[in-house]
């Protein structure tokens, strides 16, 4: 692994621990040339589909562009890092449960979605608002009828 603060590609394990859920390992490593400590996530690689875009463009699942959209949606609220990543999880959960080789992107989206609604419902509009291209603000007034709540409260 290459060491985040110098680039150099040796180092050894000082500790490693399986996560909570038994999904990944972590490990903390030390460089052995500058000897600065950093630490991997190990994951079992599942079988995740390929995502077909609206343009019908396909690539492959993108786990980090995912949590990014999560963040944004969740950032200046309190929500850890570890709820985050446990979204991010059901998401991918979710798409390994259809066993498809191929799933449309609005299957991912609307996954983020009904995590993000469970997760906080201010995280949930943020994303809706971008993902759905509210065109007017009836959109956007229908998507807070939905969530029951009031806009006209404080």
């Amino acid at each position: 692994m290459r060491c985040p603060f110098c680039e150099h590609l040796e180092d050894k394990v000082v500790d490693s621990r399986q996560s909570k859920d038994g999904t990944s390992i972590r490990r903390r490593r030390e460089c052995e040339n500058c000897e600065a400590r950093f630490t991997s996530y190990e994951r079992i690689e599942e079988s995740l589909p390929q995502i077909i875009k609206k343009t019908g463009v396909r690539e492959d699942y993108d786990r980090d562009k995912v949590r990014r959209g999560v963040k944004i949606a969740c950032s200046k609220l309190p929500i850890s890092p570890a709820e985050i990543d446990r979204a991010v999880d059901a998401v991918e959960a979710r798409l390994i449960a259809t066993n498809a080789r191929e799933v449309d992107a609005r299957v991912v989206g609307e996954a983020v979605m009904s995590e993000l609604r469970a997760l906080d419902p201010v995280a949930y509009i943020r994303f809706a608002s971008v993902y759905r291209e509210f065109g007017d603000i009836q959109e956007f007034l229908r998507e807070l009828r939905d969530l029951d709540i009031d806009p006209a409260q404080d």
